[in-house]
């Protein structure tokens, strides 16, 4: 049995010790939510339409704002509860997606390609080796599964910016 990786195969490393992590008191997700990285995983029906990219642009673009109206940082127990039920995703300033918070049947692994700049190695023989790392376990979603709801500009309150 040889010690080399079969050539349709990749390698696949733990979260890397140097990575970096969001301290909980600038995480904006409620706790539950919260994951080292900050990542999240929303599922939209429907397409976000993005304006085209200028070349060489890497501007960010706001699509929206997400707010959980019903979470309340001072409760000591934010585990799962009603606050689950009532998420809302601001869409320019007329538009509303209300969504929920759901446990996901199996947790999902997000990877990356590993190493400085994420450019592929090259082995002898010319074949492109790739190595992937763990980068989060996400247990947690935010669905939002209806159509946009219009809104007048005096309902919009806080939230958190979506870049």
């Amino acid at each position: 049995m040889s010690s080399e990786t079969p050539p349709s195969s990749v390698t696949l490393h733990p979260p890397s010790s140097s990575r970096k992590f969001l301290s909980s008191n600038i995480n904006p997700f409620p706790q539950l939510l919260q994951t080292p990285s900050g990542l999240a995983l929303l599922e939209l029906q429907g397409t976000i339409n993005l304006p085209d990219q200028v070349e060489g642009g890497g501007e960010e673009i706001k699509i929206g704002r997400l707010e959980f109206p019903d979470y309340d940082e001072g409760e000591q127990d934010q585990g799962e509860g009603k606050w689950m039920k009532r998420v809302w995703m601001w869409v320019g300033r007329y538009q509303r997606l209300q969504g929920e918070v759901k446990k996901l049947p199996q947790a999902i692994a997000v990877v990356r390609r590993r190493g400085g700049g994420g450019d592929a190695q090259e082995e002898e023989d010319d074949a492109i080796v790739e190595d992937l790392e763990i980068v989060e376990i996400v247990k947690y979603k935010i669905v939002f599964s209806q159509r946009p709801e219009p809104v007048t500009g005096e309902e919009q309150t806080t939230g958190m910016d979506l870049d």
